[in-house]
């Protein structure tokens, strides 16, 4: 039987190439975004024998209870969440407006909340091993200048990890984030760029080299270093772990 992967937010950039490395490694993927038509590019781009597309707002209550409902209708089970919906948008404290501390806490917090909670119901009922990846940042573990809306909803991604491993544990469901460096090539690194060099007060063809000379060993995190460590985080080679916030951050963050 083939395991069943739910990606939130699977229709582009960091998702689109999750969803389709999932179905590389023999998983059935159901591609989750708010962009239905970036959803159905993607899990087209897979296969109709190996993916579908649903439609979500992973912030609204009613929208999860459907998507994990067509989820269930069109495979019968759900083995993996990765949860990858996320935004940020950089501001000094003194200019951060509430709405989009508010729309940081609903799509990096709430809605992984609500497809957690929807998807453990899921697992619980079908008495399976399943396993729930939350895609955080390393901005999730140390605070980050200009970006407190986004980091506070990663701090609290943390808790909320933890605390689901530990309400779950029970039922043999293991729930682990993944703490990414910086995406250097991703849609929201580049969306986050002029903001970045107005920040630093330089040049924005001069922002990548800055983050690269951050990091130990001196690259950015690609997407295939996500990837990677989800595939093992996902499989029974890592039976024992959970609660974990695992670092992905070439050396940036050690804690």
């Amino acid at each position: 039987m083939k395991k069943i992967a739910l990606v939130v937010g699977g229709g582009r950039s960091l998702g689109e190439y999750l969803s389709k490395h999932m179905a590389e490694i023999g998983y059935c993927v159901a591609v989750a975004d708010i962009n239905f038509e970036n959803a159905l590019k993607v899990a087209s781009e897979i296969g109709e024998d190996k993916a579908f597309a649903v439609k979500v707002d992973a912030t609204n209550e009613e929208e999860v209870k459907k998507m994990i409902g067509k989820v269930v209708d069109k495979y019968g089970r759900i083995d993996l969440l990765i949860y990858n919906a996320g935004v940020a948008k950089s501001s000094k404290i003194t200019d951060f407006e509430l709405n989009t501390f508010k729309w940081s806490l609903n799509i990096n917090l709430i809605g992984y909340f609500l497809c957690a909670r929807e998807v453990a119901k899921v697992m619980i009922e079908k008495g399976i091993k399943g396993c729930i990846i939350q895609i955080n940042s390393k901005s999730g573990k140390v605070g980050s200048k200009h970006n407190s809306g986004y980091s506070a909803a990663k701090f609290g991604g943390v808790g909320l990890t933890q605390s689901l491993a530990l309400d779950l544990a029970e039922h043999n469901i293991r729930v682990n984030s993944m703490m990414l460096g910086n995406l250097l090539d991703s849609q929201m690194f580049e969306s986050l760029i002029p903001q970045y060099a107005k920040k630093l007060g330089i040049k924005e063809s001069e922002v990548k080299q800055v983050y690269i000379d951050k990091v130990p060993l001196k690259r950015g995190c690609t997407f295939e270093d996500v990837a990677n460590t989800i595939t093992f985080y996902a499989s029974d080679k890592a039976s024992y772990l959970t609660g974990q916030s695992v670092n992905i951050t070439g050396g940036q963050v050690m804690h």
